[in-house]
């Protein structure tokens, strides 16, 4: 899972909406535009796992970023409050 893959009308997991990819030889063919399915660019395509991203890139095959915050950072903020949450508890900042 080092690179990043596009996603294929081959794998499992696609679907058509249109239900129009059939498989011709070796490629796989859409009835709808009478050319080589192309994922990355046709409005149709899904994926059953709901891991297809934009530019027909495979979710699957993507390393996620998480980016962690230290507390200090977290506390320095403070909320300021409007309408019915003022009402309820009287102060117009918080922390």
């Amino acid at each position: 899972m080092a690179q990043t893959k596009a996603c294929s009308p081959i794998c499992q997991y696609f679907k058509c909406a249109k239900n129009s990819v059939f498989c011709r030889r070796d490629s796989a063919w859409c009835r709808w535009t009478e050319e080589m399915c192309n994922v990355a660019n046709c409005t149709y395509a899904l994926c059953v796992k709901r891991r297809l991203l934009p530019r027909g890139i495979c979710g699957e095959t993507v390393k996620r970023k998480t980016i962690e915050k230290a507390p200090e950072e977290v506390i320095g903020h403070t909320i300021k409050l409007r309408g019915k949450a003022l009402r309820k508890i009287g102060e117009r900042e918080l922390f």
